[in-house]
């Protein structure tokens, strides 16, 4: 996201944990060698326009776990004034001056809401978004453009209204802690039976993660200045379906998956969200995973120990559940084509070995 930023004309630098961006685009291109690995490309889309009449950006690329259309974001545009076409593999946008709309989303889309709600802020009148994702991510972005000026009400509920300024200025914020990866964590704890606390995690936005990982045996609390997690023995089945927020994160359906194939007893694994985000259940089932596909669901019969094995990452979440299984697994594990962990986590192999994981990151072949 920095050097597509950069890219654009923007200076984006790093002081310390703070990331400093400033300046304006000169260029409103966002190219295919940057977009084709990361999906959240697409957000630059709905800025661009509304700030500098046109955008031409590359359709999306990220992990493939099925169909995850921007449809909706160009839709909403159209109806927002813009002219839309699609060329080449990209997406052309135009508009003098996009006008406010009421905007209805088939499915719930979090960047769908998010590319609409930044391009309504500086759009002419009042846009209302139903349908809209309820995602903290997706309140955290409001604050930020509330900090700039931005006229937003409802950010949290599935409604949106945003009333247009002419103009937005700069803010200081602190970003939101990252719920998926603070769940990551947790389930690195309960699978090692560990003891860890997560400074800084905000267990509000996990309220449906910790409610699963409670019902499967696994302390958490609340501490100040962080999330206390203990394992405690070996964990119990339980049953999860992966939905939009306020339910079961998809995000995070992977790494239970991995908690789950040690559990005691049957589990089944709902995926509502994407139609292919069981392609790590193969390479669990190398490790003596026993895993059934039916449809939509994984069953999942516990069993007593993994073994050790020669894996391959698939996507974003894949990576992070076979790291998880290596850290429980009897031997080595040795897991390729890993560059799609860095998209979802700060050098994670650095933050379990400094919990006590025999885990480093080595060159080689993918």
């Amino acid at each position: 996201m920095k050097n597509l930023l950069s890219s654009l004309g923007l200076k984006v630098c790093n002081e310390g944990d703070d990331l400093l961006v400033s300046g304006e685009a000169n260029n409103t291109e966002a190219p295919y060698e940057l977009v084709k690995t990361m999906r959240a490309s697409s957000l630059v889309l709905g800025p661009l326009v509304a700030r500098y009449g046109k955008a031409k950006v590359s359709l999306p690329g990220g992990c493939a776990i099925g169909e995850r259309p921007i449809d909706l974001h160009l839709k909403a545009l159209e109806n927002m004034g813009a002219k839309i076409e699609l060329k080449h593999g990209y997406v052309f946008a135009e508009a003098k001056q996009l006008k406010g709309a009421d905007i209805y989303f088939d499915t719930v889309s979090v960047t769908g809401t998010e590319n609409i709600m930044m391009a309504a802020s500086l759009a002419e009148g009042t846009t209302v978004i139903e349908n809209a994702a309820k995602e903290p991510e997706v309140v955290d972005l409001a604050e930020l453009l509330k900090k700039m000026g931005a006229k937003i009400k409802g950010e949290g509920t599935d409604t949106i209204t945003i009333e247009g300024v002419k103009k937005l200025g700069p803010a200081v914020h602190t970003v939101m802690p990252d719920r998926i990866e603070a769940g990551t964590l947790i389930a690195a704890a309960a699978i090692t039976g560990g003891d860890v606390l997560l400074k800084n995690a905000d267990l509000s936005h996990m309220e449906a993660i910790a409610h699963k990982f409670r019902e499967a045996g696994i302390i958490i609390e609340e501490e100040e200045g962080g999330v206390r997690v203990k394992g405690n023995g070996r964990l119990k089945s339980v049953d999860i379906t992966t939905l939009p927020y306020h339910g079961f994160p998809t995000d995070m359906q992977a790494q239970m998956m991995v908690l789950m194939a040690t559990a005691q007893g049957l589990s089944v694994i709902n995926e509502t969200v994407f139609e292919n985000r069981f392609m790590h259940v193969s390479e669990l089932r190398r490790m003596g995973a026993d895993i059934n596909i039916e449809g939509h669901s994984a069953i999942v019969k516990g069993v007593k120990s993994l073994s050790g094995a020669q894996l391959m990452a698939t996507d974003l979440r894949a990576s992070a559940s076979l790291i998880l299984a290596g850290l429980v697994a009897k031997g080595r594990t040795e897991i390729r084509r890993i560059y799609h962990l860095d998209r979802g986590y700060e050098k994670l192999e650095e933050k379990l070995a400094g919990l006590g994981a025999d885990i480093k990151r080595v060159k080689g072949e993918g």
